[in-house]
């Protein structure tokens, strides 16, 4: 069997796959639930991954620019660019009605929902579509899950890392290939709900606002306790296992930074049947972070008792299928 290409008839392209894609890509000023889109750019492709048009704009951020040496825009050249709210409308024009594909989705996805909630409008994103994961999907011979190995993997040029409309050129670029090898395998893409923000509250003293995500709140603040979990009805069977599926029981800890509010997180891990964890023992089955070379408690135990580590996109792909607990 060849991978399908430009030939592939409407009647061969699986019923099942998305109408239509936003490639995005978003530069910010850091990687905090507050801190601000400073580019942004979208590419549209059509149903089997052709470009259909694309646009980029820089975004004044209010604040700081964060890592210039990582972006490249210091805060005289935002001074001048637009505001969130200024391009919203616009964006919103070339999200809607398209599965959002970004390379780490989860994080693009929460930083320009945020900035949605701050200008009080919703983004018209329903589903996306991590990279990384699809990418675990085809099984490709990746050394590593950066873009630049993707791209590598599919012969695509980067000309300018970290520049919004390029790394979304790149990522266009390699997930059409992505995209036919799926439909050729016939693999089911890995499709993640978005759920909108549906409130922002101002703190009084800062203007800072705090955003919810569904029924989420914000990790960490004091307008809201720690929740109370219930117990795992299952018993742990274990650590997990590479290339395997997560079992319901398991004892999952988590460490770090996440780009998904923590809490959000955390209530998807319980409604998979698995036990959060608060600290990390031998008994605990997987350790979430994304850094794995922090000198923290969690990740130093993790490292001498031998419990497997993974990052949080990686960890939101294996929540999609948890085997049930031994019967």
């Amino acid at each position: 069997m060849t991978m399908l290409d430009d030939r592939t008839t409407a009647a061969a392209w699986p019923a099942a796959y998305p109408e239509g894609y936003a490639v995005v890509d978003v530069e910010t000023t850091g990687l905090a639930r507050d801190d601000r889109i400073v580019s942004a750019a979208v590419y549209r492709l059509d149903a089997q991954g052709n470009v259909e048009d694309h646009w980029y704009t820089l975004v004044n951020p209010e604040r700081d620019p964060g890592p210039v040496w990582i972006h490249g825009l210091t805060g005289d050249m935002l001074a001048d660019a637009p505001l969130f709210p200024d391009v919203a409308a616009e964006l919103s024009e070339r999200l809607d009605g398209r599965v959002l594909v970004a390379h780490n989705a989860i994080f693009d996805w929460g930083m320009i929902a945020r900035e949605y909630a701050r200008a009080e409008r919703t983004a018209p994103v329903r589903q996306r579509l991590c990279t990384i994961a699809l990418a675990k999907e085809l099984a490709l011979p990746l050394p590593n899950l950066k873009l630049e190995s993707l791209a590598a993997h599919f012969g695509v040029v980067q000309r300018r890392a970290h520049n919004a409309l390029d790394d979304a050129r790149v990522l266009a670029e390699a997930f059409r290939p992505s995209l036919h090898a799926a439909a050729e395998q016939g693999v089911r893409l890995p499709l993640l709900e978005c759920r909108p923000l549906t409130e922002w509250v101002s703190s009084p003293a800062t203007g800072a606002g705090t955003a919810r995500i569904g029924r989420q709140s914000s990790y960490g603040n004091s307008w809201r306790p720690t929740k109370k979990r219930p117990a795992c009805p299952y018993p742990n069977p274990g650590r997990y296992e590479a290339d395997k599926p997560l079992k319901q029981g398991m004892r999952v800890a988590f460490s770090g930074d996440t780009s998904i509010d923590r809490e959000l997180l955390e209530d998807r891990t319980v409604e998979a049947g698995l036990h959060v964890a608060s600290s990390v023992s031998r008994l605990t089955s997987l350790l979430v972070t994304n850094d794995p070379d922090s000198a923290t408690s969690k990740t130093v135990k993790a490292k001498t008792y031998g419990t497997p580590i993974v990052d949080e996109a990686a960890y939101t792909h294996l929540l999609r299928d948890v085997a049930p607990a031994d019967g």
